[in-house]
């Protein structure tokens, strides 16, 4: 029977460190693995192969032993052997491979973490604005106080699971591969009450409503969460509680619209102060007014920016900017004398001649429909 170079079949030289070796065997273990490779019978063979080798040079006296004596100190011609290389060790390879990601061999906790939960909070502009402390109440589970969350009853004990041994996990072999799963003892938590706490049946915990104090920044915006740390679902038997997650909703404001930290505000003036000028007094969001200065000949759709009278910036000292958009309205409801009056000043202002000085926006529509029309006919 040919020798077996194990350094040659991972693809290392023999003076590798350990490094080296657990990744040329992670990326041969890859390359060779017969659920890659269906196709290929020879596949698993190679398979085997591989493991066997990094079975020998991951372990410093078995490799120490190979290379001093070569195949010799595993086959049993020199006394005790340092160990077969069948399905049974494939399982401590696998944790080899995959510990770094999957946390090795650590016992699992008997203690489960509660659940995060969201809650939905409700607030107005002005209050986004300001910030606020909020009271909310939730139902949610909370450590029992007749067991302290232990889920046994007073005098008896919590035991270690027989089944898995305090793991929570037990490991069945089915041919070249080791399955686990949940112990189906303990159902996972590692742990056996012999008489479970009456109050909560030995979950550890029970439902209650929940009172919490919630500090509102001032300059939230709509859709951010807010976390509290241990505020969640309480654990499993004593396990850590879950984060409360309380997600800001904005109400529509009736007069302002936000964009970040500016605001918006739609401002109707009549016919006759666009036409004349004047001042208009306007609200700002912490509940004064400001005065803005609208020129003669102001039309609609024109913006007038009011500096630091937006919203309050996140974790900042500054403001945003708010924004006066006008819209010049229409007299409706007129009576007889207000109707003559306004045909007076038509005959004024809306001749095609004056026209041109008193709305050039219309006379510059009209000029382009006629030129146009002329354009069609040409």
């Amino acid at each position: 029977m040919s020798e077996k170079d194990f350094y040659k079949t991972l693809g290392v030289s023999r003076d590798a460190d350990a490094d080296s070796i657990k990744k040329a065997y992670r990326k041969m273990a890859m390359k060779y693995h017969p659920d890659q490779n269906k196709d290929n019978p020879e596949a698993e063979a190679k398979f085997k192969e591989i493991n066997e080798a990094y079975d020998v040079l991951k372990d410093e006296q078995k490799r120490a032993a190979y290379d001093r004596y070569g195949n010799a100190a595993f086959d049993g011609s020199m006394g005790a052997g340092a160990g077969g290389f069948g399905a049974g060790n494939f399982s401590d390879i696998f944790e080899d491979m995959f510990g770094d990601f999957m946390g090795g061999r650590g016992g699992r906790s008997s203690q489960t973490r509660g659940s995060d939960v969201q809650y939905t909070l409700e607030i107005t502009m002005e209050e986004a604005f300001h910030g606020k402390e909020a009271s909310i109440k939730l139902p949610l589970n909370e450590e029992c106080d007749a067991c302290s969350g232990s889920g046994a009853e007073a005098g008896s004990s919590v035991e270690q699971c027989p089944t898995c041994g305090g793991v929570g996990r037990v490991r069945q072999q089915q041919g070249f591969f080791t399955i686990e799963r949940t112990c189906p003892t303990c159902n996972g938590q590692g742990q056996t009450i012999q008489s479970p706490c009456k109050k909560c049946g030995g979950e550890g915990r029970i439902k209650r409503t929940k009172t919490l104090k919630v500090k509102i920044p001032a300059g939230v915006e709509h859709g951010r969460r807010i976390r509290l740390n241990g505020e969640g679902e309480a654990g499993v038997r004593g396990g850590p509680a879950g984060d409360l997650y309380v997600l800001i909703a904005i109400k529509p404001h009736k007069l302002f619209k936000r964009d970040g930290a500016n605001l918006y505000c739609r401002v109707p003036i009549t016919v006759t102060k666009a036409s004349l000028g004047g001042d208009v007094k306007v609200p700002t969001i912490e509940g004064n007014s400001a005065k803005v200065k609208i020129p003669e000949g102001t039309q609609t759709g024109q913006q007038f920016r009011l500096k630091g009278k937006g919203m309050s910036v996140l974790r900042s000292d500054t403001r945003g900017d708010m924004y006066i958009e006008i819209f010049v309205e229409t007299p409706v409801n007129l009576d007889k004398k207000q109707k003559d009056l306004l045909s007076q000043l038509d005959t004024t202002i809306g001749s095609e001649k004056a026209g041109n000085k008193h709305s050039p926006e219309s006379a510059g529509f009209f000029t382009k429909m006629k030129e146009f029309w002329d354009d069609l006919k040409d």
